[in-house]
């Protein structure tokens, strides 16, 4: 009687930590493969935005403008403030100059500082 049972009981508690283990597993599972299709989807979504816009130029990547050169992009936000990277021996509006947008109240100073000092260690 008692090994019948223990056989009983076992088997009662198995079957209801697999049925919990699974349940686990698909709440967890499911919850990742929405995040997967979201992240596919806001992907698909993005190239789909990029083969709409008509541009023969240069295509903004952060604000799909379609512009000139790279550096005539606009910054994505309203609040970022675009500063002109020069390449090395050129003016600010060269076509091989860089652009860079920032957020801060020292502004462009900051970027200016910064390329100052490495160039000074390059030099």
């Amino acid at each position: 009687m008692i090994p019948r049972l223990f056989y009983l009981i076992f088997f009662l508690t198995f079957s209801l930590a697999s049925a919990q283990f699974q349940f686990f597993e698909n709440m967890f599972g499911h919850h990742q493969q929405q995040q997967q299709q979201q992240t596919r989807s806001g992907a698909a979504q993005y190239v789909a935005q990029v083969e709409s816009v008509s541009c023969s130029k240069y295509l903004c990547p952060s604000t799909l403008d379609c512009v000139a050169r790279p550096i005539d992009c606009p910054c994505p936000y309203e609040e970022d403030v675009k500063c002109i990277i020069p390449s090395a021996g050129t003016d600010d509006d060269s076509d091989d100059a860089t652009m860079v947008c920032i957020r801060g109240e020292q502004g462009c100073s900051h970027v200016e500082q910064l390329i100052h000092k490495l160039l000074s260690r390059n030099s």
